[in-house]
This record gives C-alpha cells, sequence and structure tokens, in this order.
C-alpha cells in the first residue's frame, strides 16, 4: 500500500501534465476510508481536476448470489456478475466557456454468470426479474453515455442529446438491491423488447423544463433501434437497424414533506415501432391454434408512476431516517407479455448511532403475465398432446411472479459499501410448478 501511495503521485504529474495540474502532497491517500475514491486524490490531483472540470471516475458493482433452497433446479451453487463503467464528466463552461454546459462519456465492461438462468427458473420460461441485476444485455464492453447538456433561461431549460438510455431520465430509480425488481427503470425490465435500460445506450434528445423549483416536464426521442442489443455492436454509432422511436413524456415533482425529500413521478411511453400481438395472427384467429404469422400492431404503450419519499429523520438528522417507495407500471395488453407490475418497499438510513451510514432495505414486488400469454400457451400444448409438465416439449403456464429482499448496507468506507441480502422468488417466471426460491446475495459498490 505505501509502494502504492509513493508511486501514484509521480504517475499522475506525467499522465496528467496536459491539463496543467500539479500532483499536491497534502491529500487523502489510497484506500483513505473518508476518502470518495479508493484511488484517493492522487495527491491533490483529482480535485484539482475537478476544479479544472474534468471529474474522472471508475466504478465497480459485483454481485454473487447462491441458491439456498428451491428453484428448477435444486443443486446448490453460486454464480458472480460484475460490471465496471469508465467515465469522465466534463463541465464545459470551465474548459471552453461553453455556458452550463457539460459533457459525458462512459464506457462499461459486464461479465459473469446468472444464478437465475442456471438454477432458479425453468430455461423454457426463465424468470422475470433476475436476483443479479448486473447480468444482461450480453456481457460485453459498451459505449454505454456520450452526452452533451445545456441549459438555457437560468436554467429553465434543460436539452440533453446524444447516446444514453431512457431510464437515464425517465421511470429512474435507484439501484441499491440486488434484485432487479428492486433496480433502476422498471419499465425497461417489463418492455425490454423495445426499452434499453443501462448499459445499453441509444441515439436521443431529451428537453426538460423546470415550472417551479420542485415541478418539472420532460419529453425525450429515443431511437429503437434492436441491434443495440447485439454483443458486437457495443459501440456501434450507425443508425442501420432502427425499427422506430420511443417517445416518453414524464411529469416529476420533488416536494419536501416537513423538510424531507420526497419524489414523485407520473410518465407515459409511445414506440412507433411494429409489435406482434401476442395472442392473435394476422386474420384475427389464435395463433397458438393456427400456427400462422402473428398480427402486426403500428406502435405499443404503456404508462408508470413512481414515488419516493423519507418520512422520518432520526433524531433530527434528515440525513438518516426512514424512506418509503412504490413503482407501478401497466403495459399494451396486444403486445406485451407482462401487462401490470407493483412494488413497494422501505429503506432505513443511520437506524444505528454507531453506524450512521448503513442502511436497511425491504421489498416486495409481483409481475403479472397477461392473461392472454396463458391462454396461448394452453392452447400451444392441446395443439401438440403434451399435459405433462415435466415433457420438455410442454409450454409452461405463467401466471404471476413475486420477488422480495432484505438487505442490510455496511457503508465500510466513503468508496466502498457491502450489501449481504436474502431473497425469495415466488413461482419464478410465473410458473406455478417450479419451487419457490430463497437466495442469498452479495452486492459489492465501490468507486476507485
Amino acid at each position: 500500500m505505501d509502494h502504492f501511495k509513493r508511486v501514484l503521485p509521480r504517475g499522475c504529474m506525467t499522465l496528467l501534465a496536459a491539463f496543467g495540474v500539479s500532483c499536491g502532497a497534502h491529500a487523502a491517500g489510497a484506500f483513505d476510508p473518508e476518502s470518495k475514491w479508493m484511488s484517493g486524490d492522487w495527491g491533490g490531483t483529482r480535485t484539482e481536476l475537478l476544479d479544472k472540470g474534468y471529474d474522472f471516475s471508475l466504478d465497480y458493482v459485483g454481485e454473487v448470489a447462491g441458491n439456498l433452497k428451491g428453484g428448477y433446479n435444486n443443486d446448490k451453487t453460486a454464480r458472480y456478475s460484475d460490471q465496471f463503467a469508465l467515465g469522465v464528466k466534463m463541465d464545459l463552461e470551465k474548459i471552453l466557456g461553453w455556458h452550463d454546459a457539460e459533457f459525458k462519456l462512459a464506457i462499461t465492461e459486464r461479465s459473469g454468470r446468472n444464478l437465475s438462468n442456471d438454477r432458479i427458473s425453468d430455461p423454457r420460461a426463465g424468470q422475470f426479474s433476475s436476483v443479479q441485476e448486473v447480468w444482461g444485455r450480453g456481457q460485453t464492453w459498451r459505449l454505454t453515455q456520450m452526452w452533451v447538456k445545456q441549459t438555457y433561461f437560468d436554467g429553465k431549460l434543460d436539452l440533453k442529446a446524444g447516446r444514453f438510455g431512457p431510464g437515464e431520465e425517465f421511470n429512474s430509480f435507484p439501484c441499491d438491491f440486488q434484485n432487479l425488481a428492486f433496480c433502476g427503470s422498471q419499465v425497461g425490465n417489463w418492455v425490454g423488447s423495445i426499452w434499453y435500460n443501462w448499459p445499453v445506450s441509444q441515439w436521443a434528445l431529451r428537453a426538460k423544463y423546470n415550472l417551479t423549483p420542485e415541478f418539472f416536464a420532460q419529453v425525450g426521442v429515443f431511437e429503437q433501434n434492436p441491434s443495440n442489443l447485439e454483443t458486437g455492436n457495443g459501440f456501434k454509432l450507425s443508425g442501420s437497424g432502427t425499427k422506430g422511436m420511443i417517445l416518453p413524456v414524464e411529469l416529476v415533482w420533488a416536494p419536501r414533506v416537513n423538510g424531507l425529500p420526497g419524489e414523485y413521478r407520473l410518465g407515459y411511453y409511445y414506440s412507433t415501432a411494429k409489435a406482434d400481438d401476442i395472442y392473435e395472427d394476422v386474420n384475427g384467429q389464435p395463433q397458438g391454434l393456427t400456427g400462422a404469422d402473428p398480427k402486426s400492431h403500428s406502435s405499443k404503450h404503456g404508462w408508470w408512476v413512481v414515488a419516493q419519499q423519507q418520512v422520518t429523520a432520526h433524531n433530527g438528522d434528515a440525513n438518516r431516517g426512514l424512506s418509503l417507495f412504490a413503482n407501478f407500471t401497466v403495459h399494451d395488453k396486444a403486445t406485451n407479455v407482462v401487462d401490470n407490475y407493483q412494488q413497494v418497499g422501505m429503506v432505513y438510513k443511520g437506524a444505528f448511532d454507531s453506524r450512521p451510514k448503513d442502511d436497511i432495505g425491504f421489498g416486495v414486488a409481483r409481475i403479472h403475465v397477461n392473461d392472454d400469454v396463458k391462454k396461448r400457451a394452453q392452447q400451444l400444448n392441446g395443439v401438440s398432446g403434451i399435459d405433462d409438465y415435466n415433457d420438455m416439449g410442454f409450454v409452461p403456464i405463467q401466471r404471476t411472479e413475486y420477488n422480495a429482499e432484505l438487505y442490510y448496507g455496511v457503508h465500510v468506507t466513503n468508496w466502498l459499501t457491502v450489501r449481504p441480502n436474502l431473497q425469495y422468488i415466488r413461482h419464478p417466471g410465473g410458473v406455478s410448478e417450479v419451487d419457490n426460491a430463497v437466495v442469498a446475495g452479495l452486492k459489492i459498490q465501490s468507486s476507485f
């Protein structure tokens, strides 16, 4: 460790001289628990870079999950997934003199395996949620953010353009839980065929107008391009393969109730990309019976509500206390497998005076499958003559999946949080024949 502390300032003098920054001697060192970064302040260089408008970051998320009981395959094992995110945020007013403008670039890399696929879910149906949210969308390198943001009229109008995902701005939600049903934009989890969450990016434009200090409205236009999901297209910039646009609109209210912060979101999305009907064929007949091509729709839509509110302060400290949250989404019944989703939960920060920065979280989620999906599966099984669930030719009947998670977040240092958690999944994939599963997890979040 001492060698690392000695070498890093010399390295930063060489690598960062182009920015006109020196490496000070009285800054937080590597592994300092009070620093925001594991590698420290680079001898003061990092703070100087921030003052000049350059904010470099390297963040890490790692998740372990092991099946304690139940699931489709009850052989005990564990899986590990992780993500690195390397980025820089630039204050263009400080750097180039562009008033109220900033630029962000982020590249991510995901790797590992997912316990939901390997043990929890029936492979014929899958699990709707995931016990490791950091897994997915291809275990590969991606250009996740590349955008410019500019504000006008004393900050009332905010424009953002470039490459980013809709969940970064619309239907946004924190991601401290390890189960996907409590992490990030939930719309993207249940209409993932058109709405791509982090780390996938697409060309986009977002306009936000602040009506009052507590209330704003925003609208967006996002490219809908399935080719962005392909593993080899992580850095694709061309628009080839585009099928349409996603047009989200949202109202956001961020009040302070009794001096405590809250945020309430009401939104709607409309996709212009063609979408297949999940039940009817081109002639309006049950596709599960006829085997004909599915009926095509010219659009797809849905809406959402997100509510977060801190309701108590711990011994008068507003940085500690109980917060409640809820998420609800509703989706197009004609084209979407999941037609509605609900989630509620709580987070308590600083419950113990000896651990004022630790947090405790608990949440419960319900993912409801469109009844037409069930009817189509029953028709397919009728046509094939297979009624035995254990026959691999049987199409599982999907109804509702439930997820619950309890975690305790240990604030080890200002740059490291470790969250052991316990998850319960009832009817994985909405399939009642699959045993309810109990999963032990561990989520690690760190900033280098």
